[in-house]
């Protein structure tokens, strides 16, 4: 027994994993490690029976979180997007444009998984509509299979780092910062991890033609009477908005410090970014009005397909995103009116039904439900492990590995990609990081930019074999067996569940490579956080002259000190 209270912490942690290797619900199995631990260290005398008074308010706590009303709202407005057929509206527009040169439908599919990831934020949403759609497409045309499989499931995972990603707002409660913070900081390197993506394409373009063919003309449904594609009228639009949108970019400093009355007013970068894109979008879609209602066929068929296309999602990512980086709204905010967004978009396209409206409720209401018990089961736990000075034990633990903070940072790495073999993401949020938050702080360690980092991570669980949920997701739907292509009219294999994974251990190491740059360089995470005030504490200097320290100085009631001489 003097064994187990001097080890009670390694104990009941090496408990914890025993539990859960046996597949036991993860919520159920952190609530319960926790009473029987707690229970154990109340009769073992290392803390008193009211210690366990703490936890209904704890729990009372969690129900009142406003910040996790979020996570209901963003994945109901994702069910609702991703049923209403938004991703096979993007997929089959975006493949147009992209379509005629080589890797164009691999980089349709990154694009369309950036922006379902912007709009629907549910990795299993993206990865199934896209396989459903775009496989068999590729599958026709003599994709790579492997690399069919990996562009498919990586795009997927992109809703767990680009926001409105719900892993950043798990992390950021448990880590107790801004989601809004979160957000801000995770869009460069969440884009950066598209553009690499994209860039490994083209050099699979160039390098392995064969692997990522060109749609053959046939494929090419936009054309004009002339025979043209189309393609020139939408890249002089394109170029024509992003003109008008740098524009606004450039003055806008000037416009909101003459609304302000404030000539030296700056707006943050964010800002102005938000508000130079949705100039331009609106440009654009101004434009293509225009042309429409005016028949002037100043736009080609393509660029007005693309136009109309685009511009819902593109409003509803402003809807969202634009109004929390632009501190109108809070995150919970921002998801409420995604949602209400997303009813509106379905119902003008007339795709909400009853039934549908029902599956995303339902859906919705079983995540959320989830989320909470898993929670509460970390609360329960995490309430014994501090009471029994886990802390210490971990604090202890981390100190002694070699390397200093770059040696915690990549074992925290490793222990995550580890873990997210087998666990999930909400799992591994709501287990290691209130662990290791107390060691973070003693180290001094940017807590935005340490989450971001977790959840460029956390991302890889999605597509690591055997476990990964993106893998099964698409093995689901990608075809078992053998069948006759409905085009071509020729006899397409199986898909093999070895392609899937050898597909997603490559795009694994692009995102591993991602890890490490964001290590390495930590401003590609700050910047996003424009310019962080410190207050230098040691070189304060208030200034205050003796007659203004005589009427600040509270009354006295004995007799009047003589004043000391000063200066002049």
């Amino acid at each position: 027994m003097s064994f187990i209270a001097d080890n009670i912490a390694p104990i009941m942690f090496l408990s914890l994993l025993l539990f859960l290797l046996t597949g036991f619900p993860v919520a159920f199995a952190l609530a319960a490690t926790g009473m029987s631990f707690g229970w154990l260290a109340v009769e073992l005398g290392l803390v008193p029976a009211q210690f366990f008074n703490a936890l209904p308010l704890r729990l009372y706590g969690i129900m009142a979180n406003d910040v996790l009303l979020a996570i209901p709202f963003f994945t109901f407005m994702g069910l609702i997007l991703e049923r209403s057929r938004m991703a096979e509206d993007l997929l089959d527009t975006i493949g147009q444009v992209f379509g005629p040169i080589r890797g164009g439908l691999a980089i349709a599919v990154v694009l369309v998984g950036a922006m379902l990831a912007a709009t629907t934020g549910v990795v299993a949403a993206s990865v199934i509509s896209m396989g459903l759609i775009s496989l068999p497409i590729m599958m026709r045309y003599g994709y790579n299979r492997p690399l069919a499989a990996g562009v498919i499931t990586a795009s997927g995972t992109l809703a767990q780092i680009i926001p409105p990603s719900l892993v950043l707002i798990v992390i950021a409660d448990q880590l107790g910062q801004s989601v809004g913070d979160m957000y801000k900081a995770a869009f460069i390197p969440a884009f950066m991890l598209v553009g690499v993506y994209m860039v490994a394409i083209m050099i699979l373009a160039v390098t392995r033609p064969k692997w990522v063919p060109a749609l053959p003309a046939e494929a090419l449904v936009y054309h004009e009477p002339n025979g043209n594609s189309g393609h020139k009228s939408l890249g002089l639009l394109t170029l024509a908005s992003i003109i008008v949108g740098h524009q606004t970019f450039t003055h806008w400093a000037a416009i909101k410090a003459k609304l302000g009355g404030d000539p030296n007013f700056a707006p943050p970068t964010d800002e102005r970014v938000v508000v130079a894109l949705m100039v331009g979008i609106f440009f654009a879609w101004l434009v293509a009005m225009i042309d429409k209602a005016a028949r002037t066929k100043l736009l080609s068929t393509l660029a007005q397909q693309v136009t109309f296309v685009l511009i819902p999602p593109l409003l509803l990512v402003f809807l969202v995103l634009g109004t929390i980086f632009l501190g109108v709204a809070t995150p919970t905010e921002g998801g409420a009116m995604g949602a209400a967004g997303a009813l509106v978009m379905a119902l003008t396209r007339k795709r909400l039904t009853g039934t549908l409206l029902k599956q995303a409720l339902d859906s919705s209401a079983r995540l959320s439900i989830f989320v909470m018990f898993v929670l509460i089961g970390s609360t329960i736990f995490a309430l014994t492990f501090q009471a029994i000075d886990g802390p210490v034990w971990v604090k202890a633990l981390f100190s002694a590995l070699p390397g200093g903070e770059l040696g915690f940072l990549l074992f925290v790495n490793l222990l995550v990609f580890i873990l997210g073999c087998f666990l999930d993401f909400f799992e591994i949020a709501f287990i290691l990081l209130p662990l290791l938050l107390p060691v973070l702080k003693e180290m001094e360690i940017n807590l935005v930019w340490f989450g971001v980092m977790i959840a460029l991570n956390l991302q890889t669980s999605f597509l690591t074999p055997p476990f990964g949920f993106a893998l099964f997701y698409l093995r689901s739907v990608a075809p078992k067996t053998e069948y006759v292509d409905k085009v071509t009219r020729q006899r397409i294999p199986a898909f093999k569940t070895g392609d899937i994974y050898r597909g997603a251990i490559a795009f694994v190491v692009l995102q591993l490579i991602m890890v490490a740059a964001v290590i390495f360089k930590p401003e590609i995470v700050l910047y996003g956080l424009g310019e962080q005030k410190v207050l230098d504490v040691e070189n304060v200097n208030l200034n205050i002259t003796p007659e203004e320290e005589e009427e600040e100085a509270p009354p006295s009631f004995g007799p009047a000190p003589t004043p000391a001489p000063t200066k002049p």
